[in-house]
């Protein structure tokens, strides 16, 4: 997929279990067994310096979960990620952690939890830069907080206001310059613009390209949303019940997708040139992830499912430069 001494982000076989079974005493009396939900499953794949990886799929599909195992909110039950060749998972619970957190930051999904109500924006956005101990005197860090404000399209003047007497937009950019305020090399936007409008998206959404080619950061991008999607990623992984079924460059899946969910997943959005065309929309439900299908996944749900997908896994495995794990794509019957 990529040049190996470009690579900043290489997750190699990542998966996260969660314990969700009832309380003990109800599990005793009821003689019911533990429950184990498998939320990520042997997730792998590489991101270069200054490149976005996208990673798309329904509503839990673990993409939310990849996205915390790489701020190192969450210890992952097996598998390494490695941060420019340090095992970041490592490094996190070790004294150099705090460095490390400086170089990985996060802009989460909703701007209307993810910042403090009762603080200003001074203090919100400076915040990181007196944790980590970055700028200590008082005048500085006042001048370094107008500095972020204005890279997001926002005047030093707002940092004397709340949260509350912002748009949602407005709120998203605030955490963007809060995340900014380490000087970090990745970002993990978890869905940073599924609260706002379309037409505000597209403003942030454009100021976080703006920054990457400024600042050569490198983004992991959290999306249900796939016209987001190819607007901001150089490759795309597609996620579905806690595995990556197709992995490509951006051109390559837009333009011929292979994975049937992938197919499904790109039908179903509206075409301005397909007006009079009947859509086929994504079939069936998600499966519960507590009890999920034999074999492939995604077999209740696809058009092409045979004997061998209800039994056997399929793996990732890269054809024609696309890495994609389906039986009826390797076999050749797609």
């Amino acid at each position: 997929m990529s040049d190996t001494s470009k690579v900043l982000i290489k997750v190699s076989d990542i998966a996260m279990t969660f314990d969700v079974s009832p309380p003990w005493l109800t599990r005793v009396v009821e003689r019911k067994p533990k429950l184990m939900l498998q939320a990520v499953d042997g997730v792998s794949f590489e991101i270069e310096k200054g490149k976005t990886l996208a990673l798309v799929g329904e509503s839990g599909c673990g993409k939310s979960t990849v996205a915390r195992l790489m701020v190192g909110l969450y210890q992952p039950t097996r598998g390494s990620f490695s941060f420019d060749g340090m095992d970041a998972h490592a490094t996190y619970g070790s004294p150099a952690g705090r460095k490390l957190r400086e170089r990985i930051q996060m802009i989460f999904q909703d701007p209307y939890a993810s910042l403090n109500p009762r603080w200003k924006v001074e203090d919100i956005v400076g915040e990181p830069l007196k944790e980590h101990g970055l700028i200590e005197d008082a005048a500085q860090l006042k001048e370094r907080v107008g500095q972020l404000l204005s890279s997001v399209g926002l005047s030093p003047l707002d940092m004397v206001k709340y949260p509350h007497q912002f748009s949602g937009g407005q709120r998203q950019r605030i955490s963007i310059a809060r995340a900014l305020a380490t000087e970090p090399e990745f970002l993990v936007c978890d869905e940073p613009t599924s609260a706002l409008d379309v037409s505000v998206q597209a403003q942030v959404l454009n100021i976080m390209k703006d920054l990457q080619r400024k600042q050569g950061l490198t983004y992991l991008f959290i999306s249900h949303n796939l016209a987001v999607v190819r607007h901001v990623s150089d490759h795309v992984g597609v996620m579905y019940l806690g595995r990556l079924v197709e992995l490509a460059d951006k051109h390559s899946l837009f333009s011929a997708p292979k994975h049937p969910y992938t197919k499904m997943l790109l039908d179903a959005i509206p075409k301005m040139h397909d007006t009079g065309r009947a859509r086929t929309p994504v079939q069936g439900e998600v499966p519960n992830p507590l009890n999920p299908p034999t074999g492939c996944a995604f077999n209740p749900r696809c058009p092409h499912v045979n004997d061998r997908c209800k039994t056997e896994r399929p793996v990732l495995q890269t054809i024609g430069g696309i890495q994609i794990a389906c039986h009826a794509v390797q076999e050749g019957r797609i």
